[in-house]
Protein backbone atom coordinates (compact mmCIF):
# COMPACT_ATOMS: atom_id res chain seq x y z
CA UNK A 1 0.00 0.00 0.00
CA UNK A 2 1.20 3.48 -0.89
CA UNK A 3 -0.01 6.28 0.69
CA UNK A 4 0.42 8.56 -1.83
CA UNK A 5 -1.84 6.44 -3.80
CA UNK A 6 -4.46 6.17 -0.70
CA UNK A 7 -7.83 8.24 -0.70
CA UNK A 8 -9.98 8.07 1.95
CA UNK A 9 -13.77 8.87 1.08
CA UNK A 10 -16.72 9.63 3.18
CA UNK A 11 -20.46 9.01 2.39
CA UNK A 12 -23.66 10.69 4.36
CA UNK A 13 -26.89 9.23 4.82
CA UNK A 14 -28.81 10.82 2.41
CA UNK A 15 -25.55 9.44 -0.41
CA UNK A 16 -26.82 6.25 0.44
CA UNK A 17 -30.53 6.71 1.17
CA UNK A 18 -31.91 4.05 -1.24
CA UNK A 19 -30.07 0.67 -3.15
CA UNK A 20 -30.41 2.94 -6.51
CA UNK A 21 -28.14 5.72 -4.57
CA UNK A 22 -25.76 2.97 -2.86
CA UNK A 23 -25.18 1.30 -6.32
CA UNK A 24 -24.18 5.15 -7.42
CA UNK A 25 -21.43 5.42 -4.68
CA UNK A 26 -20.03 1.46 -5.63
CA UNK A 27 -19.55 3.10 -8.87
CA UNK A 28 -17.78 6.26 -7.36
CA UNK A 29 -15.76 4.05 -5.41
CA UNK A 30 -14.54 1.62 -8.06
CA UNK A 31 -14.07 4.78 -10.72
CA UNK A 32 -11.25 5.63 -8.18
CA UNK A 33 -9.69 2.00 -7.63
CA UNK A 34 -9.98 1.89 -11.56
CA UNK A 35 -7.91 5.04 -11.27
CA UNK A 36 -5.21 2.73 -9.61
CA UNK A 37 -6.28 4.32 -5.93
CA UNK A 38 -6.25 2.51 -2.61
CA UNK A 39 -9.68 3.28 -1.44
CA UNK A 40 -10.86 3.37 1.99
CA UNK A 41 -14.94 4.42 2.28
CA UNK A 42 -16.54 5.69 5.52
CA UNK A 43 -20.00 5.44 5.80
CA UNK A 44 -23.24 6.34 7.34
CA UNK A 45 -26.51 4.98 7.96
CA UNK A 46 -28.73 4.78 5.43
CA UNK A 47 -30.99 8.26 5.12
CA UNK A 48 -32.76 9.04 8.75
CA UNK A 49 -31.77 5.64 10.06
CA UNK A 50 -30.13 6.55 13.03
CA UNK A 51 -32.66 9.24 14.12
CA UNK A 52 -35.52 6.33 13.77
CA UNK A 53 -33.38 3.96 15.72
CA UNK A 54 -33.48 6.62 18.53
CA UNK A 55 -37.00 7.33 18.17
CA UNK A 56 -37.47 3.36 18.50
CA UNK A 57 -35.54 3.24 21.53
CA UNK A 58 -37.55 6.23 23.18
CA UNK A 59 -40.78 4.05 22.79
CA UNK A 60 -39.32 1.66 24.96
CA UNK A 61 -37.33 3.59 27.54
CA UNK A 62 -37.80 7.78 27.85
CA UNK A 63 -33.90 7.19 29.01
CA UNK A 64 -32.34 4.50 27.63
CA UNK A 65 -28.92 2.74 29.37
CA UNK A 66 -26.57 5.03 26.96
CA UNK A 67 -24.40 1.79 27.03
CA UNK A 68 -27.45 -0.04 25.11
CA UNK A 69 -28.52 2.92 23.06
CA UNK A 70 -24.86 2.65 21.15
CA UNK A 71 -25.33 -0.99 20.44
CA UNK A 72 -28.95 -0.01 18.82
CA UNK A 73 -27.50 3.12 17.07
CA UNK A 74 -24.14 0.99 15.25
CA UNK A 75 -26.63 -1.05 13.73
CA UNK A 76 -27.51 1.78 11.26
CA UNK A 77 -23.59 1.88 9.82
CA UNK A 78 -23.47 -1.65 9.68
CA UNK A 79 -26.72 -2.12 7.19
CA UNK A 80 -24.91 1.13 5.15
CA UNK A 81 -20.89 -0.90 4.95
CA UNK A 82 -22.95 -4.69 4.37
CA UNK A 83 -24.94 -3.10 1.57
CA UNK A 84 -21.99 -1.23 0.03
CA UNK A 85 -19.64 -3.95 -0.34
CA UNK A 86 -22.11 -5.93 -1.83
CA UNK A 87 -22.90 -3.54 -4.40
CA UNK A 88 -18.65 -3.10 -4.69
CA UNK A 89 -18.66 -6.97 -5.39
CA UNK A 90 -21.36 -7.12 -7.82
CA UNK A 91 -19.73 -4.33 -10.07
CA UNK A 92 -16.45 -7.27 -10.29
CA UNK A 93 -14.31 -5.53 -7.60
CA UNK A 94 -13.12 -7.29 -3.89
CA UNK A 95 -14.21 -5.57 -0.88
CA UNK A 96 -14.26 -5.97 2.62
CA UNK A 97 -16.64 -4.23 5.78
CA UNK A 98 -15.53 -3.21 8.86
CA UNK A 99 -17.34 -2.28 12.21
CA UNK A 100 -15.63 0.73 13.80
CA UNK A 101 -14.05 -1.55 16.24
CA UNK A 102 -13.30 -3.93 14.03
CA UNK A 103 -11.21 -1.00 11.88
CA UNK A 104 -9.71 0.00 14.93
CA UNK A 105 -11.11 2.94 16.54
CA UNK A 106 -10.63 3.26 19.66
CA UNK A 107 -12.25 5.56 21.69
CA UNK A 108 -12.72 7.23 25.19
CA UNK A 109 -15.68 5.25 27.51
CA UNK A 110 -18.24 8.08 27.25
CA UNK A 111 -21.03 6.35 25.37
CA UNK A 112 -23.31 8.09 22.95
CA UNK A 113 -20.04 10.60 22.80
CA UNK A 114 -16.88 9.19 22.45
CA UNK A 115 -13.72 10.58 21.27
CA UNK A 116 -11.21 8.70 19.11
CA UNK A 117 -7.96 8.36 21.23
CA UNK A 118 -5.94 6.87 18.78
CA UNK A 119 -6.34 4.49 15.50
CA UNK A 120 -4.94 0.83 15.48
CA UNK A 121 -6.08 0.26 11.98
CA UNK A 122 -3.84 -3.05 11.35
CA UNK A 123 -6.74 -5.08 9.72
CA UNK A 124 -7.46 -2.09 7.30
CA UNK A 125 -3.82 -2.06 6.34
CA UNK A 126 -3.59 -5.58 5.42
CA UNK A 127 -6.80 -5.54 3.54
CA UNK A 128 -5.87 -2.71 1.38
CA UNK A 129 -2.34 -4.48 0.67
CA UNK A 130 -4.46 -7.64 -0.52
CA UNK A 131 -5.91 -5.20 -3.10
CA UNK A 132 -9.50 -4.52 -1.62
CA UNK A 133 -11.70 -1.65 -1.25
CA UNK A 134 -12.44 -1.20 2.84
CA UNK A 135 -15.65 -0.08 4.09
CA UNK A 136 -15.46 1.42 7.66
CA UNK A 137 -18.64 1.98 9.55
CA UNK A 138 -18.72 5.78 10.79
CA UNK A 139 -19.51 6.88 14.19
CA UNK A 140 -18.43 4.40 16.24
CA UNK A 141 -15.12 2.88 17.94
CA UNK A 142 -14.57 0.64 20.94
CA UNK A 143 -12.99 2.10 24.36
CA UNK A 144 -10.55 0.27 26.11
CA UNK A 145 -13.17 -1.81 28.10
CA UNK A 146 -14.25 -3.51 24.55
CA UNK A 147 -17.30 -2.05 24.59
CA UNK A 148 -19.30 -0.38 21.84
CA UNK A 149 -19.26 3.41 21.38
CA UNK A 150 -20.73 5.77 19.08
CA UNK A 151 -18.86 9.56 18.67
CA UNK A 152 -22.37 11.30 18.78
CA UNK A 153 -23.24 14.16 16.25
CA UNK A 154 -20.50 14.00 13.23
CA UNK A 155 -19.46 11.22 13.99
CA UNK A 156 -18.63 9.91 10.43
CA UNK A 157 -16.73 12.97 9.26
CA UNK A 158 -15.09 12.82 12.18
CA UNK A 159 -14.35 8.92 11.45
CA UNK A 160 -12.71 9.88 8.08
CA UNK A 161 -10.69 12.61 8.76
CA UNK A 162 -9.21 10.41 11.24
CA UNK A 163 -8.43 7.48 8.87
CA UNK A 164 -6.64 9.91 6.43
CA UNK A 165 -4.87 10.94 9.27
CA UNK A 166 -3.28 7.71 10.49
CA UNK A 167 -2.71 6.45 6.94
CA UNK A 168 -1.21 9.80 5.98
CA UNK A 169 -4.14 9.63 2.62
CA UNK A 170 -3.01 11.61 -0.16
CA UNK A 171 -7.04 12.66 -0.24
CA UNK A 172 -9.78 12.67 1.95
CA UNK A 173 -13.01 13.11 0.32
CA UNK A 174 -16.38 14.28 2.31
CA UNK A 175 -19.20 13.29 0.09
CA UNK A 176 -22.50 15.78 1.01
CA UNK A 177 -25.49 16.14 -0.66
CA UNK A 178 -24.30 19.77 -1.90
CA UNK A 179 -21.33 20.49 -4.12
CA UNK A 180 -19.48 22.41 -1.35
CA UNK A 181 -18.98 25.00 1.42
CA UNK A 182 -20.97 28.40 0.31
CA UNK A 183 -21.22 31.67 1.88
CA UNK A 184 -24.54 31.09 3.61
CA UNK A 185 -26.72 27.86 3.59
CA UNK A 186 -27.83 27.32 -0.33
CA UNK A 187 -30.91 26.01 0.19
CA UNK A 188 -32.01 29.31 2.35
CA UNK A 189 -30.09 31.66 0.28
CA UNK A 190 -30.12 30.87 -3.37
CA UNK A 191 -27.96 33.64 -4.16
CA UNK A 192 -24.92 32.08 -1.77
CA UNK A 193 -21.33 31.34 -3.71
CA UNK A 194 -19.27 28.18 -3.67
CA UNK A 195 -16.62 29.13 -1.73
CA UNK A 196 -13.25 27.12 -3.73
CA UNK A 197 -10.96 26.71 -0.79
CA UNK A 198 -11.45 27.77 2.76
CA UNK A 199 -8.62 27.62 5.78
CA UNK A 200 -9.30 25.49 8.59
CA UNK A 201 -9.64 28.32 11.02
CA UNK A 202 -12.89 29.88 9.21
CA UNK A 203 -14.40 26.15 8.16
CA UNK A 204 -13.70 25.45 12.14
CA UNK A 205 -16.12 28.64 13.02
CA UNK A 206 -18.39 28.30 10.39
CA UNK A 207 -19.08 24.64 11.41
CA UNK A 208 -19.41 25.51 15.16
CA UNK A 209 -21.56 28.60 14.22
CA UNK A 210 -23.89 26.69 12.78
CA UNK A 211 -22.83 25.37 9.00
CA UNK A 212 -24.19 21.80 8.66
CA UNK A 213 -21.70 20.91 5.88
CA UNK A 214 -19.15 19.39 7.92
CA UNK A 215 -18.83 18.72 11.83
CA UNK A 216 -16.77 20.77 13.98
CA UNK A 217 -15.11 17.93 15.96
CA UNK A 218 -13.61 17.00 11.98
CA UNK A 219 -12.33 19.92 11.27
CA UNK A 220 -10.09 20.36 14.47
CA UNK A 221 -8.50 17.06 13.69
CA UNK A 222 -7.62 17.98 9.79
CA UNK A 223 -6.44 21.06 11.18
CA UNK A 224 -4.34 19.29 14.13
CA UNK A 225 -2.81 16.91 11.68
CA UNK A 226 -2.56 18.64 8.43
CA UNK A 227 -5.31 16.97 6.89
CA UNK A 228 -6.81 18.18 3.17
CA UNK A 229 -10.25 17.90 3.09
CA UNK A 230 -12.20 18.21 -0.61
CA UNK A 231 -16.06 18.27 0.51
CA UNK A 232 -17.88 17.76 -2.71
CA UNK A 233 -21.22 16.29 -3.96
CA UNK A 234 -21.92 12.89 -4.52
CA UNK A 235 -23.80 13.66 -7.74
CA UNK A 236 -21.41 15.01 -9.93
CA UNK A 237 -17.34 15.17 -10.26
CA UNK A 238 -17.15 18.91 -10.34
CA UNK A 239 -14.64 20.41 -7.56
CA UNK A 240 -16.43 21.11 -4.32
CA UNK A 241 -14.33 23.29 -1.51
CA UNK A 242 -10.87 22.33 -0.72
CA UNK A 243 -9.99 22.71 3.33
CA UNK A 244 -6.73 23.58 3.85
CA UNK A 245 -4.10 25.77 5.49
CA UNK A 246 -4.35 29.50 5.39
CA UNK A 247 -1.19 30.09 4.65
CA UNK A 248 -1.64 28.82 1.13
CA UNK A 249 -4.04 30.89 -0.08
CA UNK A 250 -6.13 34.14 0.25
CA UNK A 251 -9.09 35.00 1.90
CA UNK A 252 -11.47 37.28 1.70
CA UNK A 253 -12.79 39.45 4.66
CA UNK A 254 -15.55 37.53 4.72
CA UNK A 255 -16.07 33.44 4.11
CA UNK A 256 -19.44 32.91 5.31
CA UNK A 257 -22.59 33.63 7.16
CA UNK A 258 -24.40 31.05 9.31
CA UNK A 259 -27.47 30.73 11.28
CA UNK A 260 -27.90 28.29 14.49
CA UNK A 261 -31.62 27.79 15.23
CA UNK A 262 -30.95 24.68 17.38
CA UNK A 263 -29.61 26.66 20.56
CA UNK A 264 -31.18 26.37 23.57
CA UNK A 265 -31.19 29.40 26.59
CA UNK A 266 -30.61 28.16 30.12
CA UNK A 267 -30.70 30.62 32.77
CA UNK A 268 -29.59 30.22 36.34
CA UNK A 269 -31.70 32.04 38.28
CA UNK A 270 -31.03 33.59 41.68
CA UNK A 271 -27.48 32.74 42.53
CA UNK A 272 -24.05 35.45 41.51
CA UNK A 273 -22.50 34.09 38.37
CA UNK A 274 -19.26 34.21 40.71
CA UNK A 275 -20.37 31.92 43.14
CA UNK A 276 -19.94 28.63 43.60
CA UNK A 277 -22.91 27.55 42.50
CA UNK A 278 -22.84 28.73 39.50
CA UNK A 279 -19.66 27.60 39.19
CA UNK A 280 -20.78 23.96 39.96
CA UNK A 281 -23.86 24.23 37.00
CA UNK A 282 -21.14 24.41 34.34
CA UNK A 283 -19.19 22.04 35.80
CA UNK A 284 -22.13 19.55 36.19
CA UNK A 285 -22.17 20.53 32.15
CA UNK A 286 -18.90 19.50 31.68
CA UNK A 287 -19.12 16.03 33.10
CA UNK A 288 -22.19 15.68 30.88
CA UNK A 289 -20.50 16.62 27.64
CA UNK A 290 -23.00 19.50 26.87
CA UNK A 291 -22.01 22.39 24.72
CA UNK A 292 -22.14 25.69 25.84
CA UNK A 293 -21.95 27.60 22.69
CA UNK A 294 -22.19 31.23 24.05
CA UNK A 295 -22.81 32.43 28.19
CA UNK A 296 -23.68 35.73 28.83
CA UNK A 297 -24.54 37.52 32.51
CA UNK A 298 -27.94 39.07 32.91
CA UNK A 299 -29.70 41.08 35.35
CA UNK A 300 -32.11 39.35 37.90
CA UNK A 301 -35.70 40.69 39.00
CA UNK A 302 -33.69 41.55 42.18
CA UNK A 303 -30.70 43.39 40.83
CA UNK A 304 -28.57 40.13 41.81
CA UNK A 305 -26.56 38.33 38.44
CA UNK A 306 -27.93 35.46 36.50
CA UNK A 307 -25.67 33.00 34.33
CA UNK A 308 -27.13 31.95 30.97
CA UNK A 309 -25.40 29.97 28.67
CA UNK A 310 -26.79 28.85 25.32
CA UNK A 311 -26.41 24.93 24.28
CA UNK A 312 -27.82 22.78 21.31
CA UNK A 313 -31.30 21.84 22.02
CA UNK A 314 -30.42 18.42 21.32
CA UNK A 315 -28.93 18.54 24.32
CA UNK A 316 -31.15 20.18 27.01
CA UNK A 317 -32.55 16.80 27.79
CA UNK A 318 -28.97 15.54 29.41
CA UNK A 319 -27.96 19.42 30.56
CA UNK A 320 -31.71 19.43 32.78
CA UNK A 321 -30.97 15.81 34.02
CA UNK A 322 -27.99 16.69 35.48
CA UNK A 323 -28.41 19.91 36.84
CA UNK A 324 -31.78 18.71 38.75
CA UNK A 325 -29.27 16.14 40.03
CA UNK A 326 -26.24 18.03 40.78
CA UNK A 327 -27.87 21.33 42.40
CA UNK A 328 -31.87 20.16 42.80
CA UNK A 329 -32.11 23.75 44.48
CA UNK A 330 -31.24 25.49 41.74
CA UNK A 331 -33.74 27.40 39.73
CA UNK A 332 -33.16 27.00 35.60
CA UNK A 333 -35.46 29.12 33.39
CA UNK A 334 -35.25 27.56 29.10
CA UNK A 335 -35.51 29.74 26.41
CA UNK A 336 -35.92 28.17 23.16
CA UNK A 337 -36.53 31.86 20.95
CA UNK A 338 -33.44 32.67 20.61
CA UNK A 339 -31.11 32.09 17.39
CA UNK A 340 -27.58 33.11 16.50
CA UNK A 341 -26.16 34.37 12.79
CA UNK A 342 -22.60 34.83 12.63
CA UNK A 343 -20.02 35.94 10.32
CA UNK A 344 -16.73 34.72 9.89
CA UNK A 345 -13.83 36.14 8.62
CA UNK A 346 -9.94 36.68 8.74
CA UNK A 347 -9.17 40.27 10.50
CA UNK A 348 -12.96 40.49 10.40
CA UNK A 349 -12.92 42.46 13.74
CA UNK A 350 -9.88 44.90 13.22
CA UNK A 351 -12.22 46.35 9.60
CA UNK A 352 -14.74 48.76 11.89
CA UNK A 353 -16.42 49.04 7.96
CA UNK A 354 -17.74 45.58 8.32
CA UNK A 355 -19.00 46.25 11.93
CA UNK A 356 -20.93 49.53 10.95
CA UNK A 357 -22.74 47.84 8.05
CA UNK A 358 -23.80 44.80 10.01
CA UNK A 359 -25.30 47.02 11.97
CA UNK A 360 -26.92 49.22 9.16
CA UNK A 361 -28.23 46.36 7.97
CA UNK A 362 -29.66 45.05 11.50
CA UNK A 363 -31.37 48.57 11.75
CA UNK A 364 -33.07 48.87 8.48
CA UNK A 365 -34.42 45.75 8.80
CA UNK A 366 -35.62 46.71 12.44
CA UNK A 367 -33.74 43.99 13.90
CA UNK A 368 -32.72 44.84 17.69
CA UNK A 369 -30.02 42.26 18.55
CA UNK A 370 -30.26 40.83 21.90
CA UNK A 371 -26.58 40.90 22.56
CA UNK A 372 -23.55 40.85 20.01
CA UNK A 373 -19.83 39.07 20.60
CA UNK A 374 -16.77 39.15 18.48
CA UNK A 375 -13.90 36.78 18.55
CA UNK A 376 -10.99 37.07 16.33
CA UNK A 377 -12.29 35.79 12.84
CA UNK A 378 -16.44 35.78 14.24
CA UNK A 379 -19.01 38.15 14.96
CA UNK A 380 -21.82 36.56 16.41
CA UNK A 381 -25.65 38.42 16.94
CA UNK A 382 -27.91 37.24 18.98
CA UNK A 383 -31.51 37.14 18.00
CA UNK A 384 -34.98 36.24 17.84
CA UNK A 385 -35.11 32.74 16.62
CA UNK A 386 -38.04 34.25 14.01
CA UNK A 387 -35.65 37.05 12.59
CA UNK A 388 -32.36 35.04 12.13
CA UNK A 389 -33.78 33.90 8.08
CA UNK A 390 -34.44 37.59 6.94
CA UNK A 391 -31.12 38.93 9.11
CA UNK A 392 -29.05 35.96 7.09
CA UNK A 393 -30.59 37.05 3.59
CA UNK A 394 -29.95 40.91 4.00
CA UNK A 395 -26.49 40.56 5.48
CA UNK A 396 -25.35 38.60 2.61
CA UNK A 397 -26.92 40.66 0.60
CA UNK A 398 -25.29 44.51 2.03
CA UNK A 399 -21.67 42.79 2.89
CA UNK A 400 -21.70 41.74 -0.61
CA UNK A 401 -20.91 37.66 -0.56
CA UNK A 402 -23.54 36.95 -3.54
CA UNK A 403 -20.40 38.72 -5.57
Amino acid sequence: MNSTKLVVQKFGGSSLATPDKIRRVAELVTGEKKMGRDVIVVVSAMGDTTDELFELARTISPSPPKRELDMLLTAGERISMALLSMAISQLGFQAISFTGSQSGIVTDTSHTSAKIMDVKAFRVKDELEKGRIVIVAGFQGVSPAKEVTTLGRGGSDTTCVALAAAFNAQECDIFTDVDGVYTANPRLVPEARKIPRISYEAMLEMSFCGAEVLHWRSVDVARRFGVRIHVRSSKGKEMGTIVTGKDDIETPDICGITQDTSLVELTFGGEDPQSSVAERALDALEKAEVIVKLMRVLPGPDGSRQLSVMIPGEQKRQALAVISTELPTLTVGVDDTLATVSIIGHGLCSRPGIARKVLAALTATGITPVSIMTSGITMTILMKRQEALYAVKRLHSDLGLER
